[in-house]
């Protein structure tokens, strides 16, 4: 044999054997246990449970999620609001976590979602906005009953505020997601929202729409969505200047549209 050609092939084959172990290594690698996500996108508004918490100005919004393989999930999300709808608010920000388990056809989902508003307080009693819910969930295909469950003041509603608390406070929604051609998903839902001790501010909300997903994580959106909500007690005003206002029932009927991605 060729010297040359010996030292070539003797070099080839020290090198495989060097590589082999952590080539293997690599293909036997155990997928992770969790994965992390983020969103983010730009909305014509943001509505929450049907009413503008913008007063219909848009919105820029986005967050992260950890989910491990268990079923335990922890996520951040945050957008800009109204601090005339929320009251001196300079933002949003809600904390959740749970626990999902699928069984069959059917996902059960239990957590809490803490909402935080930065700045947000009643003048001149001072209080928070902030509340905690605890809900429950359950979908079967693209059919979900969930129900969510204040154990603090709702929105700061409470004694030391308006002369009553509010903990104890709920609601109870309906959603329907189907997915009618690869991409195209038909999006329903119904809610109400009960708000103990303050019966005038109880109503419900209805929302159709359609969401188109693209690839590389794009999806966007359009609804309509509105409410029975008391104009008198959701209508927000604003001093523009003098003796102007300018008024907007943060309840009534409106259209949502939104592009977002995931990463």
């Amino acid at each position: 044999m060729h010297e040359r050609f010996r030292h070539k092939t003797l070099s080839a084959l020290l090198l495989g054997l060097l590589v082999a172990p952590f080539a293997a290594q690599a293909e036997e690698a155990p997928a992770p246990s969790y994965t992390i996500s983020a969103n983010v996108g730009v909305f014509s508004q943001y509505i929450f449970r049907g009413i503008s918490y913008t007063q219909e100005k848009p919105a820029v919004q986005g967050g992260f999620d950890l989910a491990h393989e268990s079923g335990l999930y922890l996520g951040v999300w945050g957008t800009n609001v109204s601090d005339l709808a929320l009251s001196n608010a300079t933002g949003e920000i809600d904390v959740y976590g749970g626990y999902a388990k699928t069984m069959g056809d059917f996902l059960f989902d239990v957590g809490f979602l803490q909402f935080i508003f930065p700045g947000g307080k009643y003048d001149p009693s001072g209080e928070s906005l902030n509340t905690l819910e605890l809900n429950a969930a359950v979908t079967w295909k693209f059919i979900q009953l969930k129900y969510s469950y204040a154990v603090t003041d709702y929105f700061g509603f409470s004694k030391k505020a308006f002369g009553a608390d509010s903990d104890g406070s709920d609601y109870l929604e309906a959603n329907a997601n189907y997915e009618f051609l690869p991409g195209w998903i038909a999006n329903l839902h119904v809610g109400h929202q009960k708000v103990k001790n303050y019966d005038d501010y109880d109503f419900t909300d209805w929302k159709v729409g359609i969401t188109k997903n693209f690839d590389g994580g794009w999806q966007a959106a359009l609804a309509y969505v509105d409410t029975n909500a008391d104009k008198n007690f959701y209508t927000i005003c604003d001093n523009v200047g003098g003796a102007a206002t300018r008024c907007k029932d943060t309840g009534d009927s409106k259209w949502l549209l939104y592009v977002k991605r995931t990463f």
